[in-house]
């Protein structure tokens, strides 16, 4: 058995390793978990004597196999979770985080498996992201980002990147939302801000809220 602390160091890791693909350094680990690096490094080791990372000094981490696989089952318990709590228990996507977090360090695999199941074995949560099976396998985005999409042709709205509150209950105040049907009708040159059209209307995003949108052609 592994601490909650544990696991979300793993799930932190996997994390930057998926989006850097390269060794991963302490202080990138201590920004996301709001600690010190020397507070990393301790961790770091006492993961690597479980098996569950490759560390080097100066070199960075970066999981074993051992450790992907508990980030992993980490990852789909959340997601699993954050799937429930909108589909069957009708919070908003913007609420699930948070007690997701709490209820990802279960430790019954019994009960995540029927919770899959329940929910009909869901591949993405209610953000997008994908939801790896019981054996670890995931299917990353193949999508587009809306920053990158051309102008003047339909898209649909399949994932975000910032699943933060802030970002979440901006894209309900435009009602903006998963399945939702976007064009882009033009691009600023100045800061490739977009005027999109979404249900009907006409509104204007900045690239910064594009680059956190993933869009597949309709």
């Amino acid at each position: 058995m592994f601490s909650q602390s544990e696991e979300n160091y793993l799930k932190a890791i996997f994390s930057l390793e998926t989006e850097l693909k390269e060794s991963i350094n302490t202080n990138l680990i201590a920004e996301i978990m709001k600690t010190k690096a020397s507070s990393v490094t301790d961790m770091i080791k006492k993961l690597a004597q479980k098996d569950l990372v490759v560390y080097e000094k100066y070199k960075g981490v970066n999981l074993s196999a051992k450790g992907k696989k508990v980030a992993l089952s980490t990852i789909r318990k959340h997601r699993l979770w954050e799937s429930f709590l909108v589909e069957k228990l009708n919070f908003n996507w913007d609420e699930v985080h948070d007690i997701a977090e709490q209820l990802e360090h279960v430790k019954s695999e019994e009960l995540v498996d029927r919770l899959d199941e329940y929910l009909d074995f869901p591949k993405h949560d209610p953000h997008g992201d994908p939801i790896p099976d019981k054996f670890g396998n995931i299917n990353f985005h193949q999508n587009d980002m809306l920053s990158n999409f051309e102008l003047n042709k339909e898209c649909i709205v399949v994932g975000v990147k910032d699943s933060s509150n802030v970002f979440l209950k901006f894209l309900e105040k435009f009602q903006i939302s998963l399945g939702s049907i976007v064009t882009i009708k033009s691009k600023e040159a100045y800061d490739s801000s977009l005027s999109i059209e979404i249900n009907d209307k006409k509104i204007n995003i900045s690239n910064q809220i594009a680059k956190n949108i993933f869009i597949k052609t309709n």
